[in-house]
């Protein structure tokens, strides 16, 4: 079968598409034939290896020190089932299925791919799959931080990096849950961060959000940007800072700051329960929630979907379509 690999950190250039064997079905799990993939932030900083500094050891240790340990990328898939375990009870042949492969080794970069019956994993019918490939990772993570927040109607909520593929869902989680919800973008999103719901958008180029007299319940920054002491500032005296990308030094900050303080901080993320995909997939086909598709490729562009991405420019998310290969 076709898969990207890549043998050594760099450039997308060190991507490219190599025959592997395909995996071979275990008596638990199921086989997919994959119909869509995703490029996150965390592929490209995988990829590049490009980690903050107090990052550098614990990333070596965990991604590989002299190569990368774990050679197909791709967080999140969804396609159909081609065959299953002869214990699986879960699931069936023919089935459409969206995944998280972060907890099984990853491996979305692949025509197949072999998860295990109990991974975070949930069938679908009433979505395509360029839909369902958004949820395992930007909403998955968007739904535990506001679920962590106790987020509520009449909630005054901020969410920092509005138009990412956490962002996007965030902010239309947030109003799902009944909050008014502050979106902060750059100038060229704000009209998308408005159309999905929030009920003011500030562009960070031109306005600082932590200047304003304005204290919000919950300041969730998406993408890591944030002074700490400013969001701090922000936030009303019971309020919740949520960090979707911590850097070790600012998690001790955050425990130091929930222990000293009547203030509440959530880091880390999402725990891999894949009731929380079934709740995600019931709010898509509701029409409650709806992903944000930048853009498309097929698989052999994924150099090119890559370096898209490591613009930094990237609005939701960045599909990459199987069978366009």
């Amino acid at each position: 079968m076709k898969a990207v690999v890549y043998e050594k950190y760099g450039a997308p250039d060190v991507l490219h598409l190599k025959e592997v064997a395909k995996p071979v079905l275990r008596d638990n799990d199921v086989l997919v034939k994959v119909a869509t993939t995703t490029v996150t932030a965390g592929d490209t900083r995988m990829r590049s290896f490009n980690v903050p500094p107090s990052y550098w050891l614990p990333a070596r240790i965990a991604l590989g020190f002299w190569k990368p340990k774990i050679s197909i990328l791709g967080m999140e898939m969804a396609g159909e089932i081609e065959a299953v375990g002869k214990n699986v009870t879960r699931f069936k042949k023919g089935d459409l299925v969206l995944a998280s492969t972060l907890e099984h080794g990853m491996k979305g970069y692949a025509e197949y791919i072999c998860l295990p019956e109990d991974g975070v994993m949930a069938a679908f019918t009433n979505l395509t799959c360029e839909e369902a490939v958004t949820l395992p990772v930007g909403a998955r993570t968007a739904l535990y931080f506001l679920r962590e927040a106790n987020v509520q109607k009449g909630a005054n909520v901020l969410i920092y990096g509005a138009s990412g593929s956490v962002g996007t869902f965030a902010v239309q989680l947030a109003r799902h849950f009944g909050a008014t919800v502050t979106g902060v973008c750059s100038a060229a999103n704000l009209e998308l961060v408005k159309s999905l719901g929030a009920d003011r958008v500030i562009d960070y180029t031109k306005e600082d959000f932590t200047q304003e007299t304005v204290k919000y319940d919950v300041i969730f920054d998406t993408v890591g940007k944030i002074p700490y002491s400013s969001a701090l500032h922000a936030l009303k005296e019971d309020g919740a800072y949520l960090q979707a990308v911590a850097s070790p030094g600012i998690s001790l900050r955050m425990w130091w700051t929930a222990r000293t303080s009547r203030k509440r901080t959530v880091g880390g993320g999402p725990p891999p329960n894949p009731a929380d995909l079934r709740c995600l997939i019931e709010l898509m086909e509701a029409g409650q929630i709806q992903a944000v598709i930048d853009k498309r490729y097929p698989l052999d562009q994924i150099t090119a979907a890559h370096r898209y991405v490591d613009t930094g420019r990237k609005k939701g998310n960045v599909i990459i379509l199987m069978e366009s290969s």
